[in-house]
């Protein structure tokens, strides 16, 4: 793990530590979250290339295209009714999770792996276009009779989101190439500082809750690796005839999402599990990449 990545992980962990012991000091963050967080996916967005789901063969493409229901409807639809049966109080946030799109720092994760870089950027540009709308259809049409939220009210927040940052990227991108540049450079402290702001803002609310139930916290870390196992298997086993680095990538797809962006959303709308199971994520996000190097390496010797 890197320096960069260790400092994340105190920022993260001490942020949510902060808000939860002290919540009047995350208070004055609250109103602001969603700003917060076009901001972070602004500047996460600076290194992506929009154009990268087209420079690609027609059956690459519909390649992607399975692979983006997989990731966006398939898979979040299967765990939902699977954590339905075994811990219902977690089936939504399992939903959120699995339903959200593939992280913006997956195609750097990749290249530490091996995996196929341009596969995994693609993955990233369709599911960021997609998510605005197949996750509050999704959320509406398997557990629309447990929230009164209208799909519509969701589909706005979700692109809005979404969708401003990458505006901003692509027109700055054509007419201020050089201040992207200058911004890209403070990408990380900039990012750090959000960070905190978002998990100081989401998790003071709900300080009561994580002294009355300490326990939520340790399930949602179990949880969190064991949904990371499922979602690198699947993308592993879906894709058996193409080469190693192409189903690593396949995998790392899937397992590692835009999970800050579930914390803001789902803070807005639901109780306090789903931005908890969100943020536990980060233990497997991060620490992912070491057995995710053994796995291809002992395929590689098959």
């Amino acid at each position: 793990m890197r320096l960069n990545d260790l400092i994340l992980f105190a920022v993260v962990f001490g942020s949510m530590g902060a808000a939860v012991m002290f919540p009047v000091a995350g208070e004055a963050f609250q109103p602001f979250l969603l700003y917060f967080m076009m901001l972070l996916l602004f500047l996460s967005f600076l290194r992506i290339d929009f154009r990268a789901f087209l420079d690609t063969s027609p059956s690459s493409l519909f390649r992607l295209a399975v692979m983006t229901a997989v990731k966006l409807l398939i898979l979040p639809a299967a765990l939902y009714y699977l954590s339905l049966a075994i811990i219902p109080e977690y089936a939504i946030p399992v939903l959120l999770l699995s339903g959200i799109s593939t992280g913006v720092v997956a195609p750097f994760i990749a290249t530490l792996v091996a995996a196929d870089v341009a596969g995994v950027l693609r993955m990233v540009v369709a599911t960021s276009l997609v998510v605005p709308f197949s996750l509050p259809s999704l959320v509406k049409v398997l557990a629309g009779a447990e929230i009164r939220i209208p799909l519509t009210t969701m589909v706005e927040l979700l692109a809005v989101v979404v969708f401003v940052p990458i505006t901003a990227v692509v027109i700055l991108r054509r007419c201020l190439p050089s201040a992207l540049q200058v911004l890209a450079e403070r990408q990380f402290p900039v990012s750090l500082v959000l960070f905190a702001m978002i998990n100081l803002g989401v998790f003071s609310k709900y300080s009561s809750f994580f002294f009355n139930h300490p326990g939520s916290i340790l399930l949602s870390i179990a949880l969190a690796y064991v949904l990371s196992a499922i979602y690198f298997i699947t993308g592993v086993l879906m894709t058996p005839g193409l080469n190693l680095n192409e189903r690593v990538a396949a995998g790392v797809s899937l397992a590692l999402m835009n999970n800050v962006l579930v914390i803001v959303f789902s803070s807005r709308f639901f109780g306090p599990l789903s931005p908890t199971l969100a943020a536990m994520y980060m233990f497997p996000f991060f620490t992912m990449i070491v057995p995710v190097k053994l796995i291809a390496s002992r395929m590689q010797q098959k």
